[in-house]
């Protein structure tokens, strides 16, 4: 070993150390220093803010396919994900379509237009969504599908509460849910969306924090109108979270990661597209640690040191960015740090409003749509629908 890796080796360590001995006093003084700390913003106001959402929701009409559904396996490229056909792709546009469906639902329940595409895409959803399951032993992307399928199928519960039998139908769908939530979850709780080990019956991977986040987040909807998750994978599922937090409220990408827990994406700015997620899910089952400073301080963090984020967005290789970000985590992150937002009192949500739709509105593209990742046709459909549901938590309560 020369002197310069003796060296390397050296500070690595004493950054590990530094990095541990912060006590939990520290970091709770940070955080209450961030959320008070406000920066100044070019706040849109609300005209802007629906005249761009307007913008998004005629971009989604106009690229719903035929059959009800949104995205497709085509638009390739020289450089595409892992994507076993046709299961992947099944996985790909279940999760898509839901998405869409609880964007349009949120953002224009009095679109006539938009009602009948929801219609059309709830017939898709409830015809397709039974056959979902993973592509191969390796490959288990439907957990996506099923997590925002559940969020969707929450939204349309909500409709025509008249016709119990349709309710009936969509409840025994969200138990579905569940069941193949079960099915696929990792031995260690919570999920993964590979199964590099040994791909087996049940699947052995590693425990994934912002996956996790994304159902547990899910789970808590469905909860909340009156069909319960099973409390047995709801805790494995919270444990597995816990696990991987660190004491700043960054979150490992995986618990495969415990033990490199200073490794770029297990930064802060390699979290910041998923201390959102996971947050808001362990926030919604309990954790009394995730306060209102945290989850402010963390939204200040989001808008500050967006270029993290932003620098990874469009690039066609995930992970190549600095901190190891991938593009794809760019609208994600700041549709759960809406949700987030909705977690705080309503008299403090005010400051934060304006960072969030700011981001947004200066990323719309021309056609109307949003996207931070190049994925076949599902990128324009499911960026959009984040961002839809990102901007209608910025605008003001209703009186």
């Amino acid at each position: 070993m020369n002197i310069f890796q003796q060296i390397m080796r050296a500070s690595t360590a004493c950054a590990i150390v530094l990095a541990c001995s912060t006590s939990f006093a520290d970091v709770e003084q940070t955080q209450s220093n961030e959320a008070e700390d406000l920066p100044t913003v070019d706040a849109p106001t609300n005209a802007e803010i629906i005249a761009s959402m307007d913008k998004g929701i005629l971009f989604l009409l106009q690229k719903q396919n035929a059959n009800g559904s949104w995205g497709s396996a085509t638009r390739t490229k020289s450089l595409n994900i892992y994507a076993p056909v046709p299961g992947a792709h099944h996985a790909f546009r279940t999760a898509t379509t839901a998405l869409c469906i609880s964007a349009l639902l949120e953002s224009a329940p009095e679109n006539a237009d938009a009602m009948q595409a929801v219609a059309k895409a709830e017939a898709w959803l409830i015809e397709h969504l039974p056959d979902l399951r993973r592509a191969t032993g390796d490959a288990i992307y439907n957990v996506w599908g099923h997590a925002y399928s559940i969020q969707a199928l929450v939204r349309l519960h909500a409709l025509k509460p008249e016709d119990a039998e349709r309710r009936t139908k969509i409840e025994e769908l969200i138990q579905q849910q569940f069941e193949k939530l079960t099915r696929y979850e990792s031995v260690d709780g919570g999920w993964g969306y590979y199964d590099f080990r040994y791909e087996a019956q049940r699947p052995t991977s590693s425990s994934i924090s912002f996956v996790n986040g994304a159902v547990l987040v899910a789970f808590a909807e469905a909860k909340a109108i009156g069909v319960a998750p099973p409390e047995r994978i709801v805790n494995r599922a919270i444990a597995a979270t816990e696990r991987q937090k660190k004491s700043d409220f960054s979150y490992l990408y995986g618990e495969y990661l415990k033990d490199r827990p200073m490794r770029e994406i297990n930064r802060p700015g390699g979290s910041l597209g998923r201390t959102q997620c996971c947050n808001c899910a362990l926030r919604e089952w309990g954790d009394t640690s995730i306060t209102d400073d945290v989850i402010k301080s963390w939204l200040v963090r989001l808008y500050v040191r967006n270029g993290w984020l932003d620098i990874g967005r469009k690039r066609p290789v995930p992970h190549e960015s600095w901190f190891q970000v991938a593009g794809y985590f760019y609208y994600f992150g700041h549709y759960y740090a809406a949700l987030s937002l909705k977690q705080l009192p309503e008299d403090q949500q005010a400051p934060f409003r304006p960072m969030l739709a700011r981001l947004m509105l200066d990323r719309q593209e021309k056609n109307g749509s949003w996207w931070d990742y190049p994925l076949y046709d599902y990128h324009e459909p499911y960026g959009t629908a984040y961002a839809l549901m990102t901007l209608q938590r910025c605008l003001p309560l209703k009186p």
